[in-house]
């Protein structure tokens, strides 16, 4: 049970409870049920009051001894027995249903609106006939004299169904193109339909003549309504014989005389959502809306507040029990709510038993999702060393993290940090001593962080005390310094200020000058208050005040000269440190190629060691004099020196150009891969050259003969 107050009104939520979580098994649910105290302690007061998937809506019989639930998946109808307060039996249907009635004082009469076009008749054995509509139906009433049933829906016209005689009578033409919704008065019996114009057509079912139209949706467009649409009727509620109310797509709330065409009241949800179900409670003059998000419970004569009600989930539609302060609610969600409100009404006979069980339960909403478990992320395991555990039974993958046991979580967190009580427990002494040190006696000193800015503020508030103090009149402003809200700079050193960066160092000149510009006017100003015939005299020459002109506009360009020179020397300094990384990495280089050649002259080592640095300003495009004196020590060296360095860094050729830049030559080496082809391509043609035959048997003599004997024929 959950217990909320809303405008000092309890509400008692019967079917909240410990949630258990939806992955486990049966077996584990009963375990928990006779183990857990908590689980126990639940109230059920309707033995499986819920559906398999959702609920789409919920009535009760006329008796008030029934409850029947309309749901899916697969689509159903449960009948609940409050006398025996369990399931008294369950019928499994062709399509949803969208919409049902309860045409006898208990169940035994039943018809069905399916999506389909069907109009489905249930008898107390159960199925007793089907036929079709012939359009997709949206809602339904029965007139109880004449036996007619009047279907709304896709279509401007009413289709009437006479019971009795078991046909189809001559349809109503409206002049709307849609109907969402109808009613009959129970009084006078008028009927009237819910267009998607926002119209509300009312016909008198003796004459089948329509008697009147109210057009709600200019009506619902009051002073400071927001709306994006056309309000169409989505609800349709009468009470009496001259009261009615009509809810819209926007979430307004028109409450109507018949005798006028003008509402007595506008109430709005201000949740933009269509109103679902509208409900007098007669005793108290109140009405209960509904859109999707909230349950409104209002005074219907002014529109006051008188409480509301918001579950997790959306609404479907809200029935209350007659005579009572019980509200059953159809939910996007398998639990069926169930709400009890003292203030409201009594208890209901068969659960008399709640006027003095809600008197003493008083327990505090729970936020957690689940009450055994703890919702970790990925960054919680890593830092509690748990990742190993991701894919295993002890963690349950949900949405962008996991579930794992509330035990197990507090073992390895007290695991992983042993002495965090330790440390919290000495935080908190250091807190009381700190807080007892500030009854004492105040001694002026500046606190550790952001030191320099303190100073400067306690200097402009004594100079703004002094100023006070010469006016006689007023008080300084407050320091920031004995500000709460600015108490964490002071002490939090995240917010030291670093002067050192260049947007410190930009908007240091600046903010410098306003501070002059203002101490500068402090002045003035004090001058101006001792002595009246200085500003007199100042009044009386104008050189004056061209002098404080020139002042500003000097102040101007002395600010704007400073900007301009931070921005240079910020520039420099970048220059600067990129020259001396370059210089680090070319001595880097240097000292790899000589351990790689093995080198052992120590005294050039130390030579290299120790580098020096001079800043040229001729231009970017000259290296240093240290380049040029490495490339010397190159040259110098031999020649086999200087081929294996050429070998190790893959540069075959370099050279100077004329405006001093360098031109660069170099040798890819091969891969591990394009060797081993090598290596074998040229064992293949040494096997080849072992393997040829040669033409040395030939004799030479033979060739000579061929030619004697062709010079001989010649």
């Amino acid at each position: 049970m959950q217990i909320s107050s809303v405008n000092d009104v309890k509400i008692y939520n019967l079917s909240h409870g410990k949630s258990l979580p939806e992955w486990l098994s049966d077996r584990k649910k009963r375990q928990l049920q006779k183990k857990d105290v908590d689980v126990q302690r639940r109230i059920e007061l309707i033995q499986d009051f819920e559906m398999p998937t959702v609920c789409t809506s919920i009535k009760v019989s006329r008796d008030g001894q029934f409850i029947l639930a309309a749901g899916t998946y697969k689509p159903r109808i449960r009948c609940y027995d409050t006398y025996q307060l369990s399931l008294k039996f369950e019928r499994c249907l062709d399509s949803d249903v969208v919409a049902f009635d309860i045409l006898s004082d208990d169940y035994s009469k039943l018809v069905f609106l399916h999506c389909d076009r069907y109009v489905e008749f249930h008898s107390q054995h159960g199925f007793y006939y089907k036929t079709r509509i012939p359009k997709f139906g949206r809602d339904f009433s029965y007139h109880y004299p004449s036996c007619d049933l009047y279907f709304v829906g896709a279509s401007s016209e009413v289709f009437r169904l006479n019971l009795e005689q078991g046909r189809f009578l001559n349809s109503l033409q409206t002049d709307a193109v849609e109907n969402n919704v109808c009613d009959i008065n129970p009084v006078h019996q008028l009927f009237a339909t819910g267009t998607s114009e926002g119209r509300v057509e009312c016909w008198d079912p003796r004459v089948r003549n329509r008697v009147g139209i109210l057009d709600c949706a200019l009506s619902s467009l009051t002073e400071g309504t927001e709306v994006q649409g056309l309000p169409s009727i989505s609800a349709l509620k009468f009470n009496g014989a001259l009261n009615m109310a009509v809810g819209t797509s926007t979430g307004q709330v028109l409450m109507y005389d018949l005798r006028s065409s003008q509402p007595l009241l506008v109430k709005d949800h201000f949740y933009n959502l269509p109103i679902k179900s509208l409900i007098f409670h007669n005793p108290l003059d109140l009405v209960v809306s509904a859109d999707s998000k909230i349950i409104k419970i209002w005074n219907k004569d002014n529109g006051k507040l008188f409480s509301s009600i918001q579950p997790q989930t959306n609404i479907n539609e809200v029935c209350i029990y007659p005579n009572s302060g019980m509200l059953f609610t159809a939910n996007e969600d398998p639990k069926m709510n169930t709400f009890y409100i003292p203030a409201l009404g009594p208890a209901p006979r068969w659960c008399s038993f709640l006027d003095n069980l809600t008197e003493e339960l008083e327990e505090s909403p729970e936020s957690t999702v689940y009450d055994d478990y703890k919702f970790v992320t990925r960054k919680d395991l890593d830092n509690l060393g748990l990742s190993h555990l991701v894919g295993s039974s002890l963690l349950r993958a949900y949405m962008h993290g996991y579930f794992m046991d509330i035990r197990l979580y507090h073992k390895v967190k007290t695991m992983a940090n042993p002495f965090a009580y330790e440390e919290y427990r000495k935080d908190k002494i250091r807190q009381k001593i700190e807080e007892s040190r500030t009854q004492r006696v105040q001694v002026k000193k500046l606190p550790k962080v952001n030191k320099e800015l303190a100073l400067k503020l306690l200097e402009e508030g004594d100079d703004e005390a002094e100023e006070a103090s010469r006016k006689k009149k007023g008080k300084a402003l407050p320091s920031i310094l004995g500000d709460d809200r600015f108490k964490v700079m002071f002490e939090n050193p995240d917010y030291q200020v670093d002067e050192q960066s260049e947007d410190y160092r930009l908007l240091n000149p600046i903010v410098s000058k306003v501070a002059q510009k203002r101490k500068k006017k402090l002045r003035l100003l004090a001058k101006e208050s001792v002595s009246s015939q200085q500003v007199a005299e100042d009044e009386e020459e104008p050189e004056g005040q061209g002098s404080s002109e020139e002042e500003s506009s000097d102040d101007d360009k002395s600010w704007v000269e400073e900007v301009r020179e931070q921005r240079r020397l910020l520039r420099q300094e970048g220059r600067d440190r990129r020259r001396q990384e370059r210089k680090d990495a070319d001595r880097n280089t240097v000292l790899l190629d000589r351990e790689q050649n093995g080198s052992t002259d120590t005294a050039e080592s130390k030579k290299t060691s120790q580098l020096q640095f001079y800043q040229i300003k001729a231009g970017e495009e000259f290296r240093s004099f240290n380049d040029m004196a490495r490339k010397q020590k190159l040259q110098k060296a031999s020649l086999e020196d200087r081929l294996k360095l050429e070998e190790h860094s893959g540069i075959s050729n370099m050279a100077d150009t004329a405006v001093g830049s360098k031109q660069l030559t170099f040798t890819l080496k091969k891969s591990e891969k394009q060797r081993q082809q090598q290596q074998a391509e040229r064992d293949h043609h040494a096997e080849r050259k072992k393997l040829r035959r040669s033409a040395g048997h030939l004799s030479s003599a033979r060739g000579r003969g061929w030619g004697g004997r062709g010079r001989g024929r010649r």
